[in-house]
Parts: C-alpha cells; structure tokens; sequence
C-alpha cells in the first residue's frame, strides 16, 4: 500500500482545502510532519484513516470530524488516492453533516457519501481516466477492506505507529498485552473453543448428574418398595455421587431387597389359603342359620294372615250380595243411556236455535226481513223466506256483470290516455335527438380525422424505436464489456507481473549458474599455469564463489519451464483481454455517444409517445363505426317520429267510443245497486241474510226431531226395567252401580278367596311345622362369626397383593438400574474426556504446568514472532547490546502465564524486565516492537505491502548516539522501498529529514506546506 494524494476540505482544523502530495513528500523515502501543539498533525493521520475505514483512529474525535472555522456552505470531504494491489484508487468520502438548507432558513443533515473510482487506461470515453467503482459504503468498505486485509484497529496499529500504546505494550503485563493482540490478530475462534469446550463440559455434566440423580431416585423408590423392615442402604450406597461404585453398589442393594420380597410373598400366599378356608365354613353356617329363621318367620307371618282374613269375612258377603243386586240390573243401564243422550241431544238443539234466532233479529245487513222470516216463525216459513231471498241474488247477478264492465272502461281508459302521453313524448324526443344530429356528426369526423394523422406517426415511431432498441441493447453490452475488462485488467496486470518474476528469476538463475561455473574453474588455476579459457598464465582476478547454493542445470531448466508457463498464461489473458476491447469497440460503435441510462430512458419516452400514439389511432376504426351507428340512429329516429305521431291520433279516437260507453252502463248500474257502494256489495248483503235464514230453519228442524227421540228413548226404558223384574225404572236405577264398581267388587272378592287359599297351603307345609317345633335361631352370633372370618381374609388377601405389587416394583426398579446404569457408562467416559479438554484449554489442569489458556498459547506464538522480529531492529538501535525474547514462566499470585517478555543484556548476559529500561532505552525498545509486529500483522494479513509508514513521537527521549542509531533502522526501512513518515516536534529531526510537511495553525484554522531543511 503506497498512499500519493491525499485531500482534507473543512476537516478537523483545516478550514480550507488542503493537499498532501505524498509521492514529491516520500520521494527521499523519510519525511517529518511538523508543527506547533494543536496544529493539526495527527488529524491528518486521521484524514488517511477516514478515507480508508470511514472512521478515525481516535474514538472521541470521531464526532468532530467538521472544522468549526469552515464555511457553512462548505462541506466535509476527505479525498485520498494511494495505490493496492497494484490498483490506483481515489477514495471520496464526507461524512454525515449539517448544511444550511438550500431553499429557505435553517439547516438540514447531508447524509454521509463515498466514491470509489480506479484509474484506467479507458474510462468509458477511450481516454485514461478514473472509472467508478462503487458509491455504496458497504461495497466500498467490503473492496478496500480486502485489498488492504486488515482492520481498522489493525490499520492503526501497523500504519499508524502510536508509541504511547507501544510502550504500555512494552511494559505492561501479560493481560494488557493480550488485549492488544487479540485485536491484531484475531484470534477470537481460540476463545470460541474454549468457550465450546467449557459449553460441552456443562452439558456434559449437567447429563450425568441428572443421572446420578436418577439412579439415587430409583434407590429410594426402591426402599420406599422394599418397606421398613427390609434391608438398609447405607451399606451399599456411597453417599458421595462422584463415587465409581454407586452403580455396583445400587445393582447388589436392589438384589437383596428383591430376595426379602420373594420370601415375605410366600409367607402371605400360605397364610391367604388357611383364611380362605376359614371364612368359607363360616360361610357355611351363616347360610344354614338364615335359612331356619326364613322358616319360622314364614309360619308366623301365615299364622297372623289367616287371623286377619277370618275377621274381613262378614264385609265380603255384604259385597257379595251387592254384586248379585247390581248384575240383575246391568239390562236396563243400555236403555237409561239412550234416554240420558236423547235429552242431552234436545237441550243443545234448543240453545242453537235461540242463538241463531236471536242473531237472526240483532243482524243490520241494510236490507228490511222478508215476510215470514219474523221472529218465532216455523221451519216452512223460514224456508220460504231464504227461497225470495236467493231469487234477488240472482236477479243481480247480471248488474254485477255491468258494474265490472264499466271498471274495465275506466281501466282501459287510464292504459289508453298514458299510452298516449308516451307516444306524444317520444315524437318529442325524436325531434330534439334530430336537432343535435349535425353537432355530433361534426365532432365525429373531426376525431376521425385525428385518428388518421396518428396511424402514420406511428409507424415512424415503429422504425424509431427499433433503432433506439438496437442501440440500448448495444450499449447494454457495452457495458457488460467494460465490467469484464475491468475485472480482467488487474489478472492480467498481476500474470505480466508473475511472467516478469519468473523471467527475472530464470535470469537470475542463468547468472548464478555462470557465475558458479566460472568460480568453479577459478578454484582450478594455479598459478604459472594456463588458463584453460584464456590461455593466460597470469590470473589477477580469479572469480569467487557467490553466496548461497549452487545452481544446477536442472534449476535452470525448472526455472525455464516456470517462466514459460507464466508468459502463457500472460499471452492467454491478454489476448483474451484484447478480445475483450474489440468487443466493446464495436458495441460502443453500434451504441453511439450516449450512455444506458440516456438512451433508456429515450426508449422509455418513446415508447410511452408510441402508446399513446397507437392509441390515438386504434380510435380511427371505432370512430368510422361511431359515424355509420350515428346515421343509422338518424334514420330510426326519422321513423320513430311518424309512428309516434300516427299512433297518438288512433289513440285519441278510442278515448271518445269507450267515454260514450261508460255513460251509458253507470245509469244502469246506479239503478241495480241502490243504497248500497256497489252492486257486489248489495248482493253480498243479501246473500248473508238468505244464509242466516237458512240457517234458523235448519235449528227449528234439529229441535222437532230431538224432541221426538227423547220420547222414543223414555218408552224403550220402562220397558227394559219390567223385563228385568223391577216394578219401575226407578228401582232398578237404585241398585245399579257403574262398571269401574262392579269390577273393583270382582277384584276384592277374588283377592280375598286367592290369599285364603294360600294361607292354607302355607300352614300345610311339614318343614314350616318342623321349624316352628324348634328353637329360635341366633343370627348375629353366626353373622359376626363370619365377619370375623371375612376380615381375616381380607387381611391376607391384602398382605399377599402387598408382597406382588412389592416384588413387582422392585422387579422393574433392578431392571430401571440396570438401564441406567448401562446408559450412564459412556456419559461418565465422554464427561472425563471433554472435562480433561476443558481443563487444559482454560488452563485450570494441573497437567498445564504454565496455566497458559488456549488462546494465549497462540497469543504467544505470535508474540515470540513479534519478539524475534523487533530484536533485529533493536539489536542495530542498542549498538548489538539488547534483544527481546518472549517467555512463559508464570505469573505471581493467580496471574497466568504465555505472554510475557523480557529484555537480555548482551553487555551484562542476564535477562531481566522490560519495566528496568531506561527512557531513551524504552522508547527504541517500543519501536522495535512496533516495527516487528507491523511486520507480523502484514504477514498474518495476507502479505500486503506496506510502503507507506507514520511513526507517532517519542524522538525525544533519545540522545545523539541513539537517535543516530534509530535513524540508521529507519534508514533501512527506506531501503525496502517504503516511505516512513515521522510525527515530531524535536528539533534535530528537522536538519536530519529534508523533506517535510509543515502544519501551521492560525486563528481561522490550520493550513499544511511542503517545507525543506531551510523552512526549519
């Protein structure tokens, strides 16, 4: 990385712009940034910082990246051009700010911005010039960031050579200087697997405990099983889980309570069948005895029924002889319901009669009674009447027909008149559409005249936009290209620069192996002798042997064949390249001057003019349809207007004959209809009376003959009590009892003889005699015999399952411990292997005899490079007294070890701390470090190049001898191609550094000058 340019506008102090040229700076490869305290020095190291990360080194400045003595109108921009990879690049960037706004007062905040762009042999134009890259920050970001390989913090520190940090580095102890390595080289995924390991630990862990815990809950499920008398456990089972034989111990412990269990269950299986035994003869007893007390209790209880049936005798032969009365009197109970029903019958012909005569006289129908039909009139008159009646209905009958015939006239009359007002209507609106006719087809043929100037633009348009469409497809293409060369250049540029290599190493190879020849044929003159080249006697300047091995044929043929493929693949990527370029040659011929985005959005107008164009003339077709539909409704419209007039005058004839018509059968129907609304009205009224009539004859009728069943039903009933042998219907009704009495009679009579005859066969019975002839049975003496004997067996029933369940239980629990404990043998195996790993990369073990954790094992590799690489600068700095080493002793207290480091004496030969340099010592010392690991960390990173170097103060610490010294290393640097940039304020740097950049400060902000030995 080699920086050229750099541009720092209203930036930190700097009000203006100001520009660095670091190629005239760095040309002598020293050069000293001076200034006054406050001046700006370290912000433009800032201003590299910020082009390159978008952030500055220093944390609390990076909120002041805007100069307070800028103009408000200017913005922040920092603008750096450097070379990576072999790449030119220009880096812009600005960050996020506040600006006046630029319509109206106030300010608003200018989002941050970046531009990368690369120098290219063509930018677009076929001149050299700077090409866009990218204007994302992350894009942006993500390019340098990998050409670069490093972080910020990286950056920084092997850039940016802050000596303040260097020298707590170089002094501090072992957890100080890890930070700071952490940060340089990444070794966070050393502490991922720490951090996994200890993770996989827990787990691990956690797993067998939770078996552990396990086994110890099966244990005592097992005790609980087992019961209080059985076998302890504290004789087997270890009380301390990390005990190896809690497993044995828990498997031999469940054996014997398994054994106890098997015994106590055959003790209760044999005591369950001596009660069983038991509780059945008892059973046998209880039986006998209750079946004896059944007996003696069934001869009591007949002995007292039989009393009882002998006292209800005499009330059975009272209803014996009310049975007998009521049976001889059945035969008139038919003829006494016929009277009964034939009375019923009469009163409610009567009381339907005198309703309807009554409504008969309450009804006012409009209309006078008929004769006849007068109150207490008979049946024949009533009849005669409804006949009068029912004649003038039909008398109105044919009125009725007139009366709707005259509501059809003025039915027809009111169609008629509103058909008229349509037609009248239509004739109007004809005649107005006819009036706006010529209007309408003006406008049309206007639009259709417009179709047509449209249709032939497009097709102009059609050959336009197919130009425009080869062309944004050329310059698609173009585009296309130039991606590919620009991707393509740097491969090519780095395979010429690998071809170079190779040739320039077959060279070399070619010139050591002359060389060596030639020193091979010098070892074999002597002298007085001919040369066998020359033929000289004399040989005053024999060749000697150059340093390093001797090269072989076969190296130079290696190296030829190695140079050879290498300038293939150059000539391949080249012509490729090439290829490439006529390509986009050609494309950029065919697409012409414009870009893709001016020629898109050409063809977007376009194509957008051609839309509404073609639309416009697709109108032509629809307006010629439009114009002929307007014609045709012209000539409808014409017709419309005669029909509608015509048939208004047919109208207007028919009005006048049905008006005529209508006159003439209102009289009539007037006459018909009297008092009444209406004709239909008036016959209906008559038509409800005739009915009410009607029905008053119908009720005289049904009350005549009710009254002649009745006597009918009297006679047939005197004549059915003579047959039955009673004097009168009244005597045979005074014996008489219903149905539901003479049953109920029946019932009693046949439950008393059926109980009788029972009591009687139970007395008969010989063993109910037996067991009355006994003593009386003690029941509860043999009931609680059998209790007692049913306990027992419950008992036993109870211990015998509680011995299976027992045994059962522990039968499962042996068979879960087996399980387990199977189970829980590769768990305890992986836990002590990951908790071994555990321990040594955290380094807690005691086989980690230093307590050096992983990540500070490879923290001290590193450190041990960094070590080996400043003692080569601080061995030329001290004059060959001190170099650094690293070591891993340990630390004091709990401190751990790895990465400490200590300074050996060359003068005195012992080692001794860091902290016992003095000042001028210490300062060399950290810039050593600082030089070695800027060396490391490039390595580590990928091998980038660093050809550009600031180095921070601490000159002034050092007397002439040293700073001599130091400027011999710094010298060296210079020698490796780099340019190295000194931030100081002493004074004697400025006669030893021609070249420098002066920052002067002033009260509207600090400028920067180039400024030689002179300027001082």
């Amino acid at each position: 990385m080699r920086l050229h340019r750099l541009t720092v506008t209203a930036f930190g102090p700097f009000a203006g712009s100001e520009t660095v040229d670091f190629d005239a700076l760095a040309a002598g490869g020293l050069f000293l940034l001076r200034g006054a305290t406050g001046a700006g020095k370290s912000s433009v190291l800032d201003a590299v910082c910020f082009a390159l990360y978008g952030e500055t080194p220093n944390a609390r400045r990076a909120n002041r990246l805007r100069s307070d003595h800028a103009d408000p109108k200017r913005l922040t921009q920092v603008e750096l051009e450097l070379t990576l990879g072999g790449r030119r690049l220009q880096i812009t960037r600005l960050p996020e700010q506040r600006r006046p706004k630029k319509v109206g007062t106030g300010t608003t905040v200018e989002r941050p911005q970046t531009l990368l762009r690369e120098w290219a042999a063509d930018a677009g134009d076929g001149a050299p010039g700077w090409r866009p890259v990218s204007k994302s920050h992350q894009e942006a970001g993500e390019e340098i960031h990998r050409l670069i390989g490093m972080s910020r913090e990286q950056f920084c520190q092997v850039v940016l050579l802050p000596q303040g940090d260097f020298a707590r580095f170089l002094k501090g102890d072992s957890e100080e200087r890890g930070k700071l390595l952490r940060r340089l080289f990444d070794t966070e995924r050393y502490g991922h697997v720490e951090a996994w390991l200890a993770d996989r630990r827990r787990t691990q862990e956690t797993a067998v405990q939770a078996g552990r815990r396990r086994l110890r809950d099966l244990a005592s499920k097992a005790e609980q099983a087992a019961g209080p008398g059985a076998e302890p456990a504290g004789a087997w089972v270890p009380a301390e889980d990390g005990d190896a034989d809690l497993a044995a111990g828990l498997l031999g412990w469940a054996a014997i309570l398994r054994s106890g269990a098997a015994e106590q269950l055959a003790v209760a299986e044999a005591a369950l069948a001596g009660a069983e035994a038991a509780q059945r003869a008892a059973q046998r007893e209880r039986e006998g005895a209750e079946e004896l007390a059944g007996r003696q209790r069934r001869h009591r209880e007949a002995l007292a029924e039989a009393e009882r049936l002998a006292g209800f005798e005499p009330a059975a032969a009272r209803d014996r002889q009310r049975l007998a009365a009521a049976q001889e009197a059945v035969g008139v109970e038919s003829a006494l319901r016929l009277r009964e029903n034939a009375a019923e019958a009469l009163g409610r012909a009567r009381e339907t009669e005198q309703r309807r005569r009554e409504a008969l006289a309450r009804a006012d129908l409009g209309e006078h009674l008929p004769a006849g039909a007068e109150a207490g009139a008979g049946a024949a008159e009533l009849a005669e009447a409804e006949l009068r009646l029912r004649a003038e209905v039909v008398r109105l009958e044919a009125a009725r027909a007139e009366e709707r015939r005259c509501a059809e006239l003025a039915r027809e009359q009111l169609s008629l008149t509103g058909e008229r007002r349509g037609a009248e209507e239509r004739a109007e609106e004809a005649e107005d559409w006819l009036a706006e006719f010529d209007g309408e087809l003006a406008r049309l043929e206007e639009r259709q005249e417009l179709a047509r100037t449209a249709s032939a633009r497009v097709e102009q348009l059609d050959g336009q936009r197919a130009e425009l469409t080869m062309r944004l497809g050329a310059a698609r293409e173009r585009d296309g290209l130039r991606a590919e060369i620009a991707a393509a250049e740097p491969r090519v540029a780095e395979l010429r620069t690998a071809a170079l290599d190779a040739r320039e190493f077959s060279l070399d190879l070619r010139d050591r192996r002359l060389a060596g020849m030639a020193a091979e044929l010098a070892r074999q003159l002597r002298s007085g002798e001919a040369c066998r080249v020359c033929g000289s006697a004399e040989h005053p300047a024999p060749a000697e042997a150059a340093d390093g091995a001797r090269v072989s044929a076969e190296d130079e043929e290696r190296a030829g064949r190695a140079q050879a493929a290498a300038e293939k693949l150059w000539g391949e990527a080249d012509r490729s390249l090439t290829a490439l370029r006529v390509r986009e040659a050609t494309a950029t011929g065919a697409a012409g001057p414009e870009g893709t985005d001016v020629l898109a959005r050409s063809l977007a107008e376009l194509e957008q003019e051609h839309r509404t164009t073609l639309q416009q003339a697709e109108a032509l077709g629809r307006v010629g349809r439009e114009i002929a539909r307007l014609s045709q409704d012209r000539a409808r419209r014409l017709d419309e207007l005669n029909e509608a007039k015509e048939r208004a005058a047919v109208l207007t004839d028919r009005l006048q004959s049905l008006d005529d018509e209508q006159r003439t059968l209102t009289a009539k129907v007037a006459a018909a209809r009297g008092t009444a609304a209406s004709v239909a009205d008036r016959a209906g009224t008559l038509g409800r009376l005739a009915e009410a009539v009607a029905a008053v004859a119908a009720s005289a009728r049904a009350t005549a003959e009710a009254r002649g069943r009745l006597g009918e039903a009297e006679e047939e009933l005197g004549k059915a009590a003579a047959a039955a042998g009673f004097p009168d219907a009244g005597a045979a009704l005074a014996v008489l009892l219903p149905r539901e009495e003479r049953d109920r009679l029946e019932a009693r009579l046949e439950r008393h003889r059926a109980e009788s005859a029972a009591v009687r066969h139970e007395l008969a019975l010989p063993e109910l005699a037996e067991a009355a002839a006994r003593p009386p049975v003690d029941l509860p003496a043999a009931a609680a015999a059998l209790t007692a004997a049913t306990d027992r067996l419950g008992r036993a029933h109870a211990a015998r399952s509680a011995a299976q369940e027992r045994c059962a239980a522990l039968a499962a629990i042996g068979r879960g411990l087996g399980e387990l404990a199977a189970e829980l043998a590769p768990a305890l195996e992986r836990y002590g292997r990951i908790n071994r790993l555990a321990a040594l990369a955290a380094g807690t073990s005691t086989e980690n005899r230093l307590r050096m954790r992983l990540e500070s094992y490879v923290l001290a590799a590193r450190l041990e490079q960094v070590a080996a690489a400043a003692s080569d600068r601080l061995v030329r700095m001290s004059g060959g007294r001190y170099t650094l080493i690293h070591s891993d002793d340990r630390g004091t207290g709990n401190k751990r070890s790895g990465l400490a480091l200590r300074v050996v004496d060359a003068w005195t030969g012992t080692e001794r701390d860091t902290a016992t340099l003095s000042g001028g010592e210490s300062f060399f010392a950290s810039l050593s470090l600082a030089l070695g690991l800027a060396d490391v960390v490039t390595d580590e990173a990928g091998g980038m190049p660093l050809d550009t170097l600031f180095i921070d103060e601490g000159f002034g610490t050092l007397d002439e001898q040293s700073l001599e010294e130091v400027m011999d290393v710094l010298d060296g640097l210079r020698e490796r191609d780099r340019a190295v940039g000194i931030v100081s304020h002493v004074a004697d740097l400025r006669s030893r550094i021609p070249a420098q950049l002066l920052v002067r400060k002033g009260r509207h902000g600090s400028t920067l000058a180039l400024a030689g030995r002179e300027d001082a």
